[in-house]
């Protein structure tokens, strides 16, 4: 099914679940325009990440139908799950860095899956690193930084391929005030700047953010759209 390309993710009674007959997630009905920021808040456990989880297809829908950038995520194969997944960047709470790379190697990773050349990747890499004020470390390994440096790298590896969709799952959560600030800045930036679409889960939504958003909560299951629940945000 062909959404168009101002819709990068439609999502229509889909529920989610990791056991048969047990779902975290009810008929869910949502959709995410291009360049639209997106935050989806819900206590521990209620099926955030999960949520998160199908939108580059780890998890399948039980039922319903969940499509992003134009692929159906219901019974995906393996070749186009590999597509899917260069269209979209991922930012993990515990960063997912491969401790035994350097710093170069593991923002280029994404380039390397793609096939792009070394010279492409090397200045890509470096590029990145620049803008995520890095490039003085870039051969240093993911244990000699500190818990904010590592999730600027891997806000540069999401960004390496330039996706069309950024996933973010608690990407502030270790991370102390001033770390926080300049990763929301990073994803602000790419929002606005680079107009990539941002899905943050997020137990709080920063009180400072500079930009326009949507916002969706979860209350036992089921996906609210605040803004349908409180008027205009």
């Amino acid at each position: 099914m062909y959404i168009g390309d101002q819709i990068v993710i439609s999502a229509q009674n889909v529920s989610l679940a990791y056991v048969e007959d047990e779902p975290i997630i009810y008929d869910a009905t949502f959709q995410v325009r291009k360049g639209e920021f997106v935050f989806i808040t819900g206590p521990s456990g209620s099926g955030k990440s999960t949520l998160l989880k199908s939108l580059y297809g780890e998890i399948k829908p039980r039922s319903g139908e969940l499509i992003v950038t134009n692929t159906r995520i219901n019974n995906i194969k393996e070749s186009a799950l590999m597509t899917l997944r260069q269209h979209i960047g991922i930012v993990f709470q515990d960063y997912k860095l491969i401790k035994e790379w350097n710093i170069e190697k593991n923002v280029m990773l994404p380039l390397l899956i793609a096939g792009y050349s070394k010279r492409v990747c090397e200045a890509q890499v470096d590029k990145l690193l620049a803008h995520v004020d890095l490039y003085h470390r870039k051969g240093r390994f993911p244990v000699e930084l500190s818990g904010g440096e590592q999730q600027r790298v891997a806000m540069a590896r999401a960004l390496a391929h330039n996706p069309t969709i950024i996933l973010a799952d608690e990407p502030t959560g270790n991370l102390d005030a001033y770390s926080s600030g300049v990763i929301w800045k990073l994803l602000e930036g790419a929002n606005q700047q680079l107009e990539t679409t941002i899905v943050v889960v997020t137990h709080n939504i920063p009180p400072a953010l500079n930009i326009e958003y949507s916002h969706y909560s979860i209350h036992d299951g089921r996906i609210v759209n605040e803004k349908d629940r409180y008027g205009v945000l």
